[in-house]
């Protein structure tokens, strides 16, 4: 990840304005590892949440009460983002005929 002046990793792209979080998350060891077969078992999506969680306890007790609340709303946003790119792109790989039988 590349850092800027501040030491923190940009969150967006400069010249977009688009977010880098899933490039950044493609080059992760864990999801490098897990999709080099094509599929997620259910223990690598265990073994993901676990590394969640552990970052959650880790960060959230550095966060004052507005910060939380932000970071709280920031994480259920992107979650429901991922629902809903996870479920348009099941839509858009759906077979468009229909059976007629």
């Amino acid at each position: 990840m590349s850092k800027q002046a501040a030491g923190k990793t940009p969150w967006f792209d400069a010249a977009s304005d688009s977010p880098l979080l899933a490039e950044y998350a493609r080059k992760l060891d864990s999801f490098l590892d897990v999709v080099a077969d094509g599929k997620v078992d259910s223990g690598e999506l265990e073994e993901q949440e676990k590394r969640v969680v552990s970052l959650m306890k880790e960060v959230e007790p550095m966060l004052s009460p507005e910060a939380h609340d932000k970071v709280t709303q920031l994480l259920c946003e992107v979650t429901a983002y991922d629902l809903m790119n996870t479920f348009h792109m099941a839509g858009v790989s759906r077979p468009r005929t229909r059976f007629q039988g």
